[in-house]
């Protein structure tokens, strides 16, 4: 997994739609938070997906772009967008998995897709790296809030 305060590695995904999505795209302009779901029939990232549109307001203040990346393809990623009616883009990966470009690997003899969360400031550098094999311990969102607040300057709340 990337460590904070490392140089962000140069993603390139596709959207559901099979438009090219470049993280370099975001820099200097906005922060962005890429959560990486284990599978989106898992019922625990659901929640950690309900839970990051919820805040959807206070990540549009602060500038950082939340976007939901799923090992699924192309088809099955949009047909969990439109089924949940999830507001942020879908990325998935043009081949293979997203998550082995940010060492999220398969663990449990190769049967465990990993997922966790990424924040890259505008500069390009990894404010909060979080990964974790099961999806309970994915979602470190104290964590994602105290990084989000020490980019925009705040206090933690």
């Amino acid at each position: 997994m990337l460590t904070s305060g490392s140089p962000a590695p140069e993603l390139e995904l596709e959207d559901t739609a099979g438009q090219a999505w470049r993280l370099s795209d975001y820099r200097g302009a906005h922060s962005a938070l890429l959560y990486f779901m284990r599978s989106t029939s898992c019922p625990i990232c659901n929640r950690h997906v309900r839970d990051l549109v919820a805040h959807r307001n206070e990540f549009d203040a602060d500038d950082v772009r939340v976007l939901i990346v799923v090992p699924e393809g192309h088809d099955a990623g949009l047909a969990w967008q439109t089924d949940h009616g999830i507001p942020f883009p879908v990325l998935v990966g043009p081949a293979g998995t997203p998550h082995e470009s940010v060492g999220l690997t398969r663990k449990v003899f190769g049967s465990m897709q990993q997922s966790g969360t990424l924040l890259v400031d505008p500069d390009g550098i990894i404010r909060h790296a979080h990964g974790a094999t099961l999806p309970t311990s994915s979602y470190d969102k104290k964590g994602i809030f105290a990084a989000i607040h020490s980019l925009s300057g705040r206090a933690n709340s």
